[in-house]
């Protein structure tokens, strides 16, 4: 025999009034029924749970142990229509999230702090990663969606939708005190010294990759790469150790580090896009509503500017 919220709801009554009589006429039912409840709850929990004499009814104290629990999961039951419903509306539920490490000092935070706003019933699983891990867990379906910087490939194309959400320029991360840093003001790639250049390893972000070289290669200067590194921060620390120069998405200026100066460039750069990638056929709900707030901050950002 199964535990029924009927049999729950009988014993509440039962427990608040002290008196079968009573209890039965609050549950518009006659009291033999409402006893033949109480004996097969009793029954199938395998204690008493209320001491009957003549003259009163008294909780035991295996019922009065019951209780506080019964009400609990009675009150949780009556909560479930209405999680189904916030779940199916995309209101309660789980988000998973990765994002390249740009993002965490541009369009990330902002972006959170609007969706937890708009969907605070909503778990947000965050991890940082690579954009071709990203894709990787995308397409297995590890994660809802992801902020990456494109292109994608396309094996991937066929499956994930994709949606640009920043543009900006790369700039110069150099170590201070180099002598082209002490006029303000735009630098020349030409001016400066035969530093090694840190950047991105190709096979993890080619578009980015290819920017930055292209770059160099515009203003006549073939680079050379002193050392490779995955994520942002790591990139500007070694430029703080003054192992070489970066050129970095704009935003990452934010992070500010001892011993780093950022520059813009007179030399002329592609704009550096990241955007946010999702499984084309993904049904969650809650994946459309991030879409939806997420499309509504892209327009009035739009409208804005």
């Amino acid at each position: 025999m199964n535990l029924e919220l009927r049999q729950l709801r009988y014993f509440i009554t039962v427990a608040e009034e002290l008196h079968f009589g009573r209890a039965a006429l609050r549950l518009h039912m006659t009291q033999p029924p409402l006893s033949q409840t109480i004996m097969a709850l009793e029954e199938l929990l395998g204690a008493p749970l209320f001491v009957r004499t003549r003259r009163e009814v008294q909780l035991t104290p295996a019922g009065a142990a019951l209780l506080p629990e019964a009400r609990r999961l009675l009150a949780q039951a009556q909560e479930l229509p209405a999680l189904v419903q916030r779940a199916a509306q995309g209101e309660a539920g789980r988000l998973s999230l990765a994002f390249v490490s740009s993002a965490d000092y541009s369009v990330l935070p902002p972006l959170l702090r609007a969706y937890q706003t708009a969907y605070p019933q909503v778990a947000i699983q965050l991890q940082e990663a690579t954009s071709d891990l990203q894709l990787d867990d995308l397409l297995q379906g590890r994660i809802d969606a992801g902020l990456l910087i494109p292109p994608l490939p396309d094996k991937a194309k066929a499956a994930l939708d994709y949606l640009p959400v920043l543009a900006e320029p790369l700039v110069l991360a150099a170590p201070s005190g180099l002598d082209v840093l002490q006029t303000p003001g735009p630098v020349r790639l030409q001016d400066m010294p035969p530093l090694p250049l840190i950047i991105f390893p190709r096979t993890i972000s080619p578009g980015l990759h290819d920017a930055i070289v292209g770059v160099f290669r515009a203003a006549g200067i073939t680079p050379q790469i002193g050392q490779e590194a995955i994520q942002m921060q790591t990139i500007v620390s070694l430029v703080s150790a003054g192992m070489g120069i970066a050129l970095v998405p704009q935003s990452v200026s934010n992070l500010m580090r001892p011993g780093v100066e950022y520059r813009p460039l007179h030399d002329v750069t592609p704009l550096v896009e990241t955007g946010l990638a999702w499984r084309r056929d993904n049904p969650s709900s809650v994946l459309q509503g991030f879409l939806a707030l997420l499309r509504k901050q892209i327009d009035s950002a739009l409208r804005a500017g």
